[in-house]
């Protein structure tokens, strides 16, 4: 006796320990993946759904077999006792024999006795029956509204994600604005790109200093050859015609040499 009510305990708190275990993992998966969850909810109320439209099926059959059980019973009732009331001329005339009247007879009593048990396990099975299609009519109920509050439930869903991407895309975006920011004065790519541009305008003004130091000489000597080229040739644009004509007939000048010789 002591064995069984030890096993008794135990089973109590293997009940009692590991179903509340069993609860929370099914709320941590329900939390972790709801839309696993919700489709676990689901299979499980379509399979309770399932499993009492089938009692419903064996239900409804079982109280058709009743209703035509009761249905002949009460026809053979009928016939016999219809049978019964000519019995008696039949007997008279030696048209039938005691002992098919005494089985007839038990017959109808027997039947007659039978047919308020047949009528009772009728209104059992009907009730069952009604019982059974309550539970069905409810359980589908349950099973649309499920439906329909899932529904409602993932498009909730959806849109608390769809506005939840939206806030990272926009926390993003002010990151990324943020660090383009920040590369202005912390950037070393940017700061040595700065430093070799300045370098290479620094390099550029130096040859340019150079070159114009390098170029002044130039300009210099051909402003002078320019000067010399104006005194050495005369302005003949302004030169008139007679000054022209005697220009022209004058004879060479006489070359120094020539005249030291003479």
């Amino acid at each position: 006796m002591s064995n069984l009510n030890g096993w008794g305990l135990t089973a109590r708190l293997i009940t009692k320990h590991f179903g509340a275990l069993g609860n929370r993992v099914s709320e941590a998966i329900a939390n972790f993946d709801p839309e696993t969850a919700t489709e676990a909810d689901r299979d499980r109320l379509a399979d309770n759904l399932r499993s009492a439209a089938q009692k419903l099926a064996a239900a409804r059959a079982a109280f058709d077999k009743e209703a035509d059980d009761v249905v002949k019973l009460r026809q053979l009732i009928a016939t016999d006792e219809q049978a019964a009331g000519t019995l008696a001329e039949r007997l008279a005339a030696g048209k039938i024999s005691e002992s098919t009247i005494t089985l007839l007879c038990d017959e109808l009593e027997g039947n007659k006795a039978r047919l308020p048990q047949e009528i009772q396990e009728e209104a059992d099975a009907r009730q069952y029956m009604s019982e059974l299609q309550t539970i069905v009519d409810a359980l589908s109920k349950q099973l649309s509204e499920f439906d329909a509050q899932a529904k409602k439930a993932m498009q909730a869903l959806a849109s608390a994600r769809a506005q939840q991407d939206l806030q990272q895309l926009r926390a993003d975006r002010q990151a990324q604005l943020a660090g383009l920011q920040g590369m202005r004065g912390q950037s070393s790519a940017l700061s040595a790109l700065t430093r070799r541009a300045e370098a290479i305008r620094n390099d550029a003004e130096g040859l340019r200093i150079v070159t114009d130091i390098g170029q002044k000489p130039l300009d210099q000597a051909a402003e002078l050859e320019a000067i010399r080229k104006s005194v050495s040739q005369p302005a003949l644009g302004n030169e008139s015609a007679l000054a022209r004509l005697q220009r022209l007939s004058a004879p060479p000048a006489a070359e120094p040499l020539a005249l030291a010789k003479s």
